[in-house]
């Protein structure tokens, strides 16, 4: 999980308030399962040890050019006394794809993550800073309630 320094860094470096996060940045050494879809933690919902590994295994597809998480407003530097700590929460997963949106929800199965399922986005009305999607890709957006 992307610690304090390296989250205020990205935050300098894109100028965005909530930056768009690597898998590894969000999901590695995460062990809050509140961090994303809070709501369904506790109904049956995947872990995010295999959420991480699902979208982890479609990163590679040829007909996926990255996956990102999309930042929730409530993710904040808490300052402590023995330090700062990022509490750190994941709104939705955005996927940059050539393939359909049916095709997507398959792909990752979407029952079994319980989310509400994928919608076609226009990711620079979340975020000025985001990587390059080729000709011929739209990003999707995987979202829970």
């Amino acid at each position: 999980m992307i610690n304090v320094a390296e989250y205020q860094r990205k935050t300098q470096e894109t100028g965005e308030e909530y930056p768009l996060l690597t898998l590894e940045e969000f999901f590695v050494g995460n062990d809050d399962e509140y961090s994303i879809a809070p709501n369904q933690a506790d109904e049956g919902r995947p872990s995010l040890d295999e959420i991480y590994a699902k979208f982890k295994s479609l990163e590679s597809k040829d007909n996926i050019a990255w996956i990102r998480v999309i930042l929730h407003d409530d993710t904040e530097i808490i300052e402590r006394d023995d330090g700062e700590e990022l509490a750190l929460y994941g709104d939705s997963i955005c996927v940059c794809t050539c393939i359909s949106q049916e095709e997507v929800e398959a792909l990752i199965d979407c029952d079994w993550l319980q989310s509400g399922g994928a919608m076609e986005i226009d990711i620079a009305e979340y975020i000025n800073d985001y990587p390059e999607i080729p000709e011929g890709y739209h990003c999707l957006r995987i979202e829970w309630d």
